[in-house]
Order: structure tokens, then C-alpha cells, then sequence
């Protein structure tokens, strides 16, 4: 019944909007609606003034519980222009307008000064720390223990800063996805397919591996014993180091959101079989040479440009661990905490016969989220349709784009700086899986790895279907990943996603451990649950073998 639901899908705004499925599949809630929509467009907003970009901001709409982005152009947002003007007038505008001349004198100062470097920098030795003391104060705070008007003021807080950290989390993604897309770019000039740049980005992430080592770690520790626990609290009692390791893996990470952005997504600490099937698998990652894949790469590049190379792959280099931590700490960490908050009330309005459901919490809005204990609105029964609603539109097949198409200006019209952070963004967009893009034939994809993997496949419309029911050396088939997807992502065997692109977070992770992946494979979630698949990296393909 719900699957025969039908919606229309009117654009949400003037101009092109395009499908993004890469961090919300679809049925997304009401308050994460709310804290993509308030979030993104303001760090982005920020970032394309910092570094040139002649754009206002990318900005995020929902329509039906999907997620659509728009590109804002510079001039006239909010007109939506479907026939660019002649171009000799064009590059008048693009040459002479003051909010064009403003552009290209920021990009030019930020190619000239790679602002990105010294950002990186403040957030390995500032931001982070500042962001995970405050994520650390407000864990301390067990919203089961408050009383209903601290617990409002509790989840009223968490709200503001789940939106100020995810405009951070933006802000930060202009920083360092801009160099890691300008070096991808420079290499295609160069005749070097992305596909071939990337792996000289391995490496260059220690938050990525380094979870997966402390898992190791653990993993030593129980060999040295031979204990075989069936429980964090078997692997506690192996000894005062294993559990002191434990306790403090899962103080930093377990209100991570793991399945998911969304705050029905589960949270590490959610998930204890999960995390006891990643120590007693935990494999330590492969160790990368770096310095040979860009040595490789280095000599097809002509010798006049190869300090541009060494620059621009230095630089990219630089951020890459900025980019993948940024993620678990701005984003899912705080809103792991809101769910916290949020199920708190859940089971206080369980308790008290309003709602029938802890979960039903996660369907208010968020002027809702921080009153409901207060007032008799909205009611169970309307919480109840909501979510049913949801989810039902969730099963849709949305259109991949809304509205009239907006032709964008040719690269060789605008001034020199703005060309470069132009294609910038474009690449950007592209690699990452979030343009308008032609669907690739099914179960082709971008491959991550060079060795072909045979397993069992796990299908799951949802992640939290995968972490419940995955073996060690099964293929996840998933729609999307997580960054602090890691934590059990160090099990499979292989990975493949239906969304996303050679930058998209199951890309980097791949990559980071060594596991051969396919992404953006369309139709993969139609393979048979349990059957035998090959994953050929090197091609692209996912294959059923029996």
C-alpha cells in the first residue's frame, strides 16, 4: 500500500535543482530537513567568498523528504536564467561587475595563498579540540536524569549546536575538498584520469585508519589470553588494558551516527555486536607507499609542470585528513547526541501514554523537539501518520532534476582566477556524486582498489540492516556510507554502494583499508541478498556469480 504512494515534485525553489542522494536517501525527518537546509548554505555561502568562487552559495532544499541541491549564481539568486546572454556581454558582466571583480580578486589571492593549508592547520590544533571538548561537555550530560525543563533546554541547546557545527562542517568541506578538486583537475589538463590521481591521496588520513588500530589493538590483546568473548563486557574483563582501550574507543565514538545522517540512523554504542565482530576481525591496514604511486604519477607529467603537480598534490595531501575527519566530529558526533536527547523524550512521553513509540520522538520539528513536554501537540497519532508518511514517500523514485535547466557559462569566459575555482567546484560536485550526472549502466560503477573480490552479498536498503546481519568477508551493499561508518566497515570484504562518486566517504574509506569497492553502482540494490558477486575494482562491475 505505502509503495503505491504518489507525490508530486515541484521544484522548491527558481532554477535547476539536482538530486543528492549521497548523504540522504530519502525519507529524511524534519529536523535534519531543517539542519541541512539552515546549515549548508551559509558555510558555503562563507567559504565561495574566502577563496573566489563566483557563485552565492550551494544550497539545500527537500522535496518529498529527498534532498535537492542548487548552485546560487552570483548575480540574481533567486531568477532563474535559462538562456545565458550573448557572450560577448557575458564577459563584460563576468569581467566588470563589481561582485565579479570582488571573485576574482579573492581567488586570486587564495590560489596565490592557499588559505587551505593554514586552515587544515587551525583544525588539527584549534577547531578539532575546541569541537570535541564541547562534544565531551555536552556528553556528560545524561538527558535521562533531567528534569522535563532541563531536558528542553538540553535538546533546545544541542538543536543551535547541531546547526552551528554542521555550517562549520560545510565551511570546512570548501577548505579542503577546493585543493583535493583543483589537484584532480590540474591532473586531467595534464591527461592523468582521476581515477589514476586518487590513490596518491591513500595514506594521508590517519583518522580514517586509526579507529580501525585501536580495534586491533583489542584484537591483539584477547590473542595474548585467548579469550573468546561474546560481549563488550567479555572483552572488558580480559584485562584492566583491554577495557581501559574499549571504554575509551567508545567515549569518543559511541554517539557517532554509524548507519546513517539522519538521527533515525543508529549510533556506534547502539550497535555492541557490531563493534565486538570489528575487534575479534579487526585487520591492521595495508601499509601504502605513497611517495611511489606519486613518483608514478609524477613522471607522466610533463617536466614543466611538475612543481605545479608537487604543489597541488602536496596541497590536497595536506587536507585530506581534515576532510574525512571533519565529518565524525561536526556532524555525526553532535547529532548522535541529539538523538540521545531526542529518545529521552521519547520514553518520557512513552511513560506518560502520549506516544506508543521512543522513536516517534525523532519525527518532531525542531521548534517541537524543545517544547513537547511541555504542551499536549503534536499527538501520537499524528506523530504516528508522520512517520508512516516518511517512509512511505522514502520507497519513491524521485526525478533527478527539478526545474528548468540553468546553462552555466563557459570557463573561457570568465577571468583567469574564476576559471580555475569554478572547475573547482565542478569537480567537486561531480566526484563527490552530487551533480546532475547520466545514470551509469547498471552495476558499473567508479572502482576503488585493483584486486577483484568473490563473497556473499549483504543487501540492505538501510544500514543498520548491513551492521545487524553482516559476516566477516561479506560484499555490504549499501546505498550510502558514513565516515564513521569505519568501525564496521573493516569487516567486508568488499563494499559497493548505489550512490556517490570517487570522493564520496565509502570511496575514501575504501581506499584508507585497503578494500576493494565499486560506488555509485545503480541496481545493486536488487541483487539477491546471499548471493555470490565479484566485485572487479579495476573495471568498475559487480557481477553475480551464483
Amino acid at each position: 500500500m505505502m509503495g503505491a504512494m504518489t507525490a508530486a515534485f515541484a521544484p522548491p525553489g527558481p532554477g535547476q535543482w539536482a538530486l543528492d542522494r549521497s548523504h540522504f536517501a530519502g525519507g529524511t525527518t524534519p529536523i535534519c530537513q531543517w539542519l541541512m537546509e539552515e546549515s549548508m548554505a551559509r558555510g558555503m555561502r562563507r567559504v565561495f567568498a574566502e577563496i573566489g568562487v563566483p557563485a552565492d552559495a550551494l544550497q539545500a532544499r527537500f522535496v518529498n523528504g529527498f534532498m535537492y541541491t542548487r548552485l546560487r549564481p552570483l548575480l540574481r539568486p533567486d531568477h532563474a536564467a535559462t538562456k545565458l546572454p550573448p557572450e560577448p556581454i557575458l564577459r563584460i558582466v563576468t569581467h566588470l561587475h563589481p561582485a565579479f571583480r570582488r571573485r576574482a580578486k579573492a581567488a586570486a589571492t587564495a590560489l596565490r595563498s592557499r588559505p587551505w593549508v593554514d586552515v587544515a592547520h587551525r583544525w588539527a590544533t584549534q577547531l578539532r579540540p575546541a569541537v570535541i571538548a564541547e562534544n565531551r561537555r555536552l556528553q556528560a550530560t545524561n538527558p535521562e536524569g533531567l528534569e522535563d525543563g532541563p531536558l528542553g533546554r538540553h535538546v533546545a541547546e544541542l538543536l543551535e549546536y547541531c546547526r552551528d557545527k554542521a555550517e562549520l562542517h560545510f565551511w570546512l568541506h570548501g577548505h579542503d575538498l577546493g585543493p583535493i578538486a583543483r589537484y584532480l583537475h590540474a591532473v586531467q589538463g595534464w591527461g592523468i584520469p582521476p581515477a589514476d590521481a586518487l590513490p596518491a591521496l591513500a595514506g594521508a588520513s590517519p583518522s580514517t585508519s586509526d579507529p580501525v588500530r585501536v580495534l586491533v589493538r583489542l584484537r591483539a590483546l584477547l590473542a595474548e589470553t585467548g579469550a573468546a568473548p561474546t560481549t563488550l563486557d567479555d572483552v572488558r574483563a580480559v584485562s584492566p588494558e583491554a577495557a581501559a582501550t574499549l571504554d575509551h574507543y567508545l567515549t569518543d565514538r559511541g554517539h557517532l551516527l554509524v548507519t546513517g545522517y539522519d538521527i533515525v540512523g543508529l549510533t556506534l554504542g547502539e550497535v555492541p555486536g557490531a563493534v565486538l565482530a570489528s575487534i575479534l576481525d579487526a585487520v591492521e591496514p595495508p601499509p601504502i607507499d605513497d611517495r611511489a604511486v606519486a613518483g608514478a604519477l609524477r613522471s607522466r607529467v610533463r617536466e614543466e609542470h611538475r612543481a605545479e603537480f608537487d604543489l597541488v598534490l602536496g596541497d590536497a595531501r595536506a587536507v585530506m585528513d581534515m576532510r574525512d575527519d571533519n565529518g565524525p566530529s561536526t556532524y555525526e558526533w553532535p547529532v548522535g547526541l541529539l538523538r540521545w536527547a531526542l529518545l529521552a523524550v521519547g520514553r518520557r512521553l512513552v511513560s506518560r501514554g502520549r506516544i506508543a513509540n521512543v522513536e516517534l520522538a525523532l519525527e518532531l520539528t525542531p521548534a517541537e523537539a524543545a517544547t513537547v513536554l511541555d504542551r499536549d501537540a503534536p499527538s501520537g497519532a499524528e506523530l504516528t501518520r508522520r512517520g508512516h508518511e516518511r517512509r512511505a514517500l522514502a520507497q519513491l523514485t524521485p526525478p533527478e532534476t527539478l526545474g528548468p535547466v540553468e546553462p552555466a557559462p563557459p570557463l573561457d569566459v570568465l577571468p583567469t582566477p574564476l576559471d580555475e575555482t569554478v572547475a573547482m567546484v565542478r569537480t567537486a560536485l561531480s566526484l563527490m556524486g552530487m551533480a546532475v550526472a547520466t545514470r551509469p549502466e547498471r552495476l558499473m560503477g567508479v572502482g576503488i582498489g585493483t584486486s577483484a573480490y568473490r563473497g556473499r552479498a549483504r543487501i540492505a536498503a538501510s544500514s543498520e540492516d548491513a551492521i545487524e546481519n553482516m559476516e566477516p568477508g561479506d560484499v555490504l551493499v549499501v546505498r550510502v556510507t558514513s565516515p564513521a561508518f569505519n568501525a564496521v566497515l573493516s569487516i567486508a570484504g568488499a563494499v559497493v554502494t548505489t550512490e556517490g562518486g570517487p570522493l564520496s566517504h565509502a570511496a575514501v574509506l575504501a581506499r584508507e583499508l585497503g578494500i576493494p569497492a565499486v560506488v555509485g553502482a545503480a541496481g545493486a540494490l536488487d541483487l539477491a541478498d546471499g548471493a555470490t558477486v565479484e566485485v572487479d575494482p579495476g573495471v568498475g562491475s559487480v557481477r553475480v556469480v551464483t
